[in-house]
């Protein structure tokens, strides 16, 4: 098997290598020929390893692949721990990416118009993208398959840095500098507190093996680190790990870099958002369960954190104009609700959540970037309008995936979704009855921002010009078939998975069970206790407080933005100026975007203006190298003056010195 599990993750670093390297000699047919092939044979493989877990007796592998370094008795290894965590995630990443290359070809067919004719930075620019998100994939596999936590911050930092890449892929325009950079700067903030904790393991476990300290974290339940006057060392040690899950998943507040990283291409934004960096933090801290059990204080930052950013980001997705952020505002509640769950101890509800979402989320991007392409790249719903009518597999796709992002019964998103509310609310934990407040409200907003980007880009009259207008058509089968095939798990997934992963003893694989949960913080214990199938649950939901909540939502977007739109074209814009401030404050997005360029970047700026001019001007250049030179000048010039040349002068003082040693050593 570990020659499976090799070929699963070298597939496509193999693929990225050919198209990196040589792309420009094998031409663009081949690149994504290459990468294709190899993401393919990753994830044929991964369904295969599923249902090896699914149907077939498969064992849980955890065993090293190479040993790199042992210092101090701590082994350095590259390892895998493949369980049906490690296979759900497998089969989701490779699946999702597979769609995303093959919509690639189509959207990125015409890149060499994105560059400035009178660069060259565009050259071979289809092939280095192939190579990109195929390299990004490999990142992802590498993390999720990871033994140890050296291997774990390897893709953890894989998936940075590619994204890094990715995100400023069109790096000749300024705003895509300033987003890869913003999110690899964020990013490293959370990275700190990541690293520190990683730190703390090996300096009181001894070792990075994750079964190792899995085994032996009971034992540390009760050790007090004394810091800030005593804290409990699981606490310490989960919340410095989740302060890396809050960067690459997107919590408040070092959320602000997801929205900005829409400034790549649309492929990117669905690999990042839907399957691979922004879901690290959730399955890290879902792998982490025997460590995040022993820390009730842990669990409850965790819950309220989550809840926090599941609704104000949910709010900031109404006012957004651009259709690429609306549904990048979406990725971020969305993954409040992960994360929330999480908090609650549900976390094969987080897992399912994130499942779920990783169809329909790159479902919708898709949805958008296939807009995006027949509008000749203009992303601004206000100037849409109508697409139905030209597009309807786009459209009826699209409109899939939003009802499956709001939850509507019988959708994906119906069954997750739903399972997290039931969860934090009966969870026991503090912040829990906050928590099921936002979440439950959020079901409102959720719906509210969904039908508001979906009635203002597919219905209504259009509002584009016309040479855009008579143009219109639907996309290329190249583009289509990746949202047809992401459309079905979309509809379909809930169903065939809801029991088994929340209710039966699925996750368990003879003495192993990779998510550990303390009996007392059981918050799914209810739903199976009243489990009586898929099609009870969504009767059950349809009596449901977070029911009616969306089909509200969902009707007055209707009436906003369908009926009153075609009466007043300028209905959204009326009910932004009757929101009044509150509006400005969603537009300004809480102001964390100011206070990091005012406060942070400003202050950091000050800072280092401060120390050139005061520390290297005038201290080091002014006193230490020019003041020095001129004190040596000073002194030459005056003791040029005891240089006389006269015999007499000189005799003086040598009697001088003599008559001064002799008093010193009479002293003595």
């Amino acid at each position: 098997m570990k020659a499976i599990y090799l070929t699963i993750v070298l597939a496509p670093l193999i693929g990225s290598m050919i198209a990196g390297l040589f792309g420009w000699r094998i031409g663009r047919c081949w690149a994504h020929r290459v990468t294709i092939a190899g993401v393919t044979i990753s994830t044929l493989l991964s369904f295969w390893v599923l249902a090896g877990f699914i149907w077939g007796e498969s064992q849980v592998f955890d065993g090293p692949v190479y040993t790199w370094l042992v210092s101090d008795g701590i082994r350095l290894e590259i390892g895998f721990l493949v369980d049906k965590l490690t296979a759900v995630m497998m089969a989701t990443v490779s699946f999702v990416s597979l769609m995303v290359h093959i919509y690639t070809i189509g959207y990125m067919a015409d890149d060499e118009h994105n560059w400035p004719k009178e660069s060259r930075a565009g050259t071979n620019s289809y092939q280095r993208f192939f190579s990109y998100i195929s390299l990004f994939t490999f990142s992802m596999l590498m993390l999720v398959m990871a033994n140890n936590f050296l291997q774990l911050f390897f893709g953890w930092e894989a998936v940075g840095l590619v994204s890094y890449l990715l995100i400023g892929f069109w790096f000749t325009r300024e705003s895509a500098i300033f987003a890869n950079l913003k999110a690899f700067i964020v990013n490293r903030v959370g990275d700190f507190g990541f690293i520190l904790g990683i730190g703390a393991i090996a300096m009181y476990f001894g070792t990075l093996d994750y079964t190792e300290v899995f085994a032996h974290a009971p034992q540390y339940a009760d050790t007090v680190v004394p810091i800030l006057g005593g804290v409990s060392l699981m606490t310490l040690i989960c919340i410095l790990l989740f302060i890396g899950a809050m960067g690459k998943s997107a919590q408040m507040p070092l959320h602000v870099w997801l929205p900005d990283s829409m400034e790549g291409p649309t492929p990117i934004s669905a690999l990042i958002h839907a399957a691979t960096m922004v879901t690290a933090g959730v399955f890290m801290v879902a792998r982490m369960s025997p460590l995040y059990e022993l820390s009730e204080t842990a669990l409850s930052v965790i819950l309220i954190i989550g809840a926090t950013t599941a609704f104000m980001m949910g709010l900031v997705g109404l006012v957004q104009n651009d259709i690429k952020r609306v549904i990048a505002y979406s990725t971020l509640s969305q993954l409040g609700y992960m994360v929330t769950a999480l908090g609650a101890s549900a976390y094969a509800a987080a897992i399912f959540h994130l499942m779920t979402h990783a169809f329909f989320k790159a479902l919708l991007f898709l949805a958008a970037g296939s807009v995006i392409i027949a509008l000749h790249h203009n992303q601004d719903i206000q100037e849409m309008g109508g697409i139905r009518r030209y597009m309807p597999i786009t459209w009826l796709t699209a409109l899939i995936g939003s009802l499956a992002l709001i939850g509507f019964p019988g959708f994906s998103g119906f069954f997750s979704k739903d399972a997290i509310i039931e969860a934090v609310g009966h969870s026991g934990l503090f912040g829990s009855g906050y928590a099921w407040v936002l979440l439950t409200v959020g079901v409102l907003v959720t719906a509210l921002y969904s039908f508001r980007m979906y009635f203002l880009v597919f219905h209504g009259a259009p509002r584009m010009d016309d040479h855009t207008r008579h143009h219109l058509h639907e996309s290329p089968v190249v583009v289509t078939a990746p949202l047809v095939l992401l459309a079905i798990p979309s509809v379909v997934i809930g169903w065939l998975t809801v029991e088994p992963l929340l209710i039966t003893d699925w996750w368990q694989t003879g003495d192993w069970n990779p998510l550990v949960v303390a009996q007392a913080h059981d918050s799914l214990h209810t739903l199976r206790a009243h489990w009586h199938g898929a099609a009870a649950f969504v009767e059950h939901g349809l009596h449901a407080l977070p029911f009616y909540l969306a089909i509200g939502g969902l009707a007055l977007a209707a009436l906003i933005w369908w009926v009153l739109q075609a009466l007043n074209p300028r209905i959204d814009e009326l009910v932004q100026v009757f929101a009044g401030p509150v509006a400005q404050v969603l537009r300004n997005k809480y102001g964390f975007d100011d206070l990091n360029q005012r406060v942070f970047a400003a202050g950091a700026l000050n800072w280092g203006r401060s120390l050139w001019t005061q520390g290297d001007r005038t201290l080091i250049d002014g006193a230490m190298v020019n003041g020095s030179a001129q004190t040596v000048g000073w002194l030459a010039l005056r003791f040029r003056q005891l240089q006389t040349g006269y015999l007499y002068h000189y005799a003086l003082a040598m009697v001088i010195g003599l008559v001064g040693l002799m008093l010193f050593f009479m002293q003595r």
